[in-house]
C-alpha cells in the first residue's frame, strides 16, 4: 500500500476535499482487505511481543476524525490480535474541572504508554485546537489569563509540536491519523444508529447539531494538519467511507511504523545463558 498517498507532507497546504473518502486502492472487494487485515493482525501481535519484551520503544497512536467516522471499529479490529498487557486505550471526553486547572496537554500526558507498550488516543489534544476553536466558549471554561489568548491556535501548534518532537526524542514515537468520512456518509451512519435500537445510545441529538458546523470543522483539521504534520510526528489521511479499507490501510501502516524501528528480542548476556542451563540441568534431574 502507498503510504505517501495518505501522508500531510510537513509543510504543505492541503484542502480536505482533495482526499478521497471513499478510496479503495488496490483492492476489489472487501474480501480482499480483510485477507490483508488478518496477515496484518498476525504480523502486528509479532511486532507488538518484540516491542514488549526490547522495552526500549513505545508507540503513540493518535486516531482523530468526525463522529461516526469509525475510531472504535478500527481500533477494535486492527488491534484484535494483540496482548492486552501491552496496549493501552484512552477515550478522552469533555475536560473534568481538575484537567481545566491545568495546562491542555497535562491530562494526555498522564496518559502516554509506557516503554514497551502501545499507547492508543481515542481523540486527544488536537481537541483543544478542534472543537475548541469551532467553538470558542469553551476557552472560557479554562480561564486562561487574557495574554494567553492572543495568538492561541499558533501557539498551540508550536506547543504541540514540541510536545510530540519530546516524546519521540525520550523513544516514544508518534503516528496520527484522521479518518475521512465524507458528509454523505456520515449522515447515512448516523440514521442507521437511529433506526437500529442497539446502536441508539451511540447517538445523541448534538452529533446531528454538530453537522452545522462541518465546514468549520474542515477548515480547523485544515490548518492543524498544515501546522503540526512533521517528519517526527506525521498525520495520515485515512479514506472512512469504506470501514474495511479503513482498517487495512491503518494496520498498514502501524505495521509499517514498527517495521521501520529495527525492533528485535533482547540479547541475553553469558551469565544469564549460563544460569539457563543451571536451570535447564535443575529441571531435568527433578
Amino acid at each position: 500500500m502507498k503510504k505517501d498517498l495518505f501522508l500531510v507532507k510537513p509543510g504543505t497546504k492541503i484542502k480536505l476535499e482533495d482526499f478521497d473518502p471513499s478510496y479503495t486502492g488496490k483492492f476489489n472487494s472487501r474480501e480482499e482487505a480483510a485477507a490483508k487485515l488478518e496477515k496484518d493482525v498476525a504480523r502486528l501481535r509479532k511486532y507488538q511481543d518484540i516491542l514488549y519484551a526490547g522495552n526500549t520503544y513505545a508507540l503513540l497512536i493518535v486516531f482523530q476524525a468526525m463522529d461516526a467516522a469509525g475510531k472504535d471499529g478500527t481500533i477494535k479490529h486492527v488491534m484484535s490480535g494483540v496482548n492486552p498487557q501491552g496496549t493501552q486505550v484512552f477515550s478522552f471526553k469533555a475536560p473534568s474541572v481538575e484537567e481545566l486547572d491545568h495546562d491542555f496537554l497535562w491530562r494526555f500526558s498522564k496518559a502516554l504508554p509506557e516503554r514497551g507498550r502501545i499507547g492508543i488516543f481515542n481523540r486527544s489534544y488536537y481537541e483543544d485546537v478542534l472543537v475548541v476553536r469551532v467553538h470558542p466558549e469553551i476557552l472560557k471554561a479554562g480561564q486562561l489569563p487574557q495574554e494567553c489568548l492572543k495568538g492561541i491556535w499558533k501557539t498551540r501548534f508550536e506547543q504541540i509540536n514540541n510536545f510530540e518532537r519530546h516524546l519521540v526524542q525520550n523513544g516514544i514515537h508518534v503516528l496520527k491519523f484522521y479518518l475521512n468520512v465524507s458528509k454523505e456518509e456520515q449522515k447515512r451512519r448516523f440514521l442507521a444508529r437511529i433506526e437500529t435500537p442497539e446502536k441508539n445510545w451511540k447517538f445523541s441529538l448534538g452529533d446531528a447539531n454538530e453537522r452545522g458546523y462541518w465546514d468549520d470543522y474542515m477548515n480547523a483539521y485544515e490548518d492543524a494538519f498544515r501546522s503540526t504534520s512533521t517528519k517526527w510526528a506525521p498525520w495520515y489521511v485515512i479514506p472512512a467511507d469504506n470501514k474495511w479499507f479503513t482498517h487495512a490501510a491503518v494496520a498498514d501502516l502501524i505495521i509499517a511504523k514498527l517495521k521501520s524501528l529495527k525492533l528485535d528480542y533482547p540479547t541475553i548476556s553469558e551469565e544469564h545463558r549460563r544460569e539457563l542451563l543451571t536451570a535447564k540441568e535443575t529441571l531435568e534431574n527433578e
